[in-house]
């Protein structure tokens, strides 16, 4: 049995601001350490329960945040961008099921860091259903055949997570005062929470279906700003909703509709506000 593990940062214990999450910032070495423990609890777990083969990808920011010297020594790592599949790299159909770890609610949600993919995103859809990342990952996951079967991070992430996909284990290791505080297990806790929930998720993953994506799915996206549409709107393929800064992309699927959020979130970051 293999297990895919997809592990962000700003879903992690005690890692509540910026500080903790940007590489720039005084706490981001004390986050690195804390995300690459709770990884370890589901990641040992999993061997302990069967699994054969672990593969962990690193998905938050440059994606390059995990101590690689400091995991389970049988995993095997994807790190560092640019990745075509970006927070879901090297998943496909031969993983019996997947996690995501450390994860956040989506933007214009209450959670800790909320956000979709980067700050200028206010909504993005998957046809008529809102997705964040954590969203769009599992019907990237869905498209293989491969289940999501626990999601960690805070409460508002867990309440998203079982909106989404009927059946999922979920591990709540802080819950939201406001989007930079937080109620916190300590991380002695978070990791036998974890450690609990990695083994219930492997015990009851044939009772978790693949979030299917649709068919020739349409990717919308409600910006921030007008400027940020202006330049998503830059790809081929797109329309902008005059008036509005939505955009919208018709896919073949949702691999493609993926990618062209990945292009359409980075030439909006090229937006100046001044």
């Amino acid at each position: 049995m293999k297990l895919y593990i997809s592990v962000d940062m700003e879903g992690i214990t005690g890692l509540i601001d910026s500080t903790f999450v940007d590489s720039n910032k005084y706490n981001y070495t004390r986050g690195q350490r804390i995300m690459t423990a709770e990884a370890n609890h589901v990641i040992e777990t999993a061997f302990w329960e069967g699994c054969k083969e672990v593969v962990v990808n690193d998905s938050h920011s440059k994606m390059n945040n995990l101590i690689i010297e400091e995991l389970h020594p049988e995993t095997q790592l994807i790190s560092g961008d640019v990745k075509p599949l970006s927070m879901v790299q090297g998943l496909d159909s031969s993983f019996a099921g997947a996690a995501f770890l450390g994860y956040h609610s989506r933007a214009a949600r209450k959670g800790v860091l909320s956000h979709t993919m980067i700050f200028g995103v206010r909504n993005m859809y998957i046809n008529d259903t809102a997705v964040g990342e954590l969203g769009f990952n599992a019907f990237v996951a869905g498209y293989y055949g491969v289940p999501v079967l626990l999601v960690a991070g805070d409460d508002e992430t867990a309440a998203e997570a079982e909106e989404l996909i009927p059946g999922v284990t979920t591990a709540i290791v802080k819950k939201a005062i406001s989007r930079t505080s937080a109620l916190c297990l300590t991380p002695e806790k978070s990791g036998q929470l974890l450690r609990e929930k990695a083994k219930e998720a492997l015990a009851s993953r044939l009772k978790v279906k693949p979030l299917t994506p649709p068919d020739n799915p349409v990717l919308t996206i409600e910006f921030a700003n007008y400027g940020q549409a202006e330049w998503a709107h830059l790809m081929p393929g797109t329309e902008i909703e005059q008036g509005a800064p939505i955009v919208s992309f018709q896919a073949k699927n949702i691999v493609e509709a993926y990618q062209a959020m990945l292009v359409m979130t980075e030439l909006a970051m090229r937006t100046s506000f001044c």
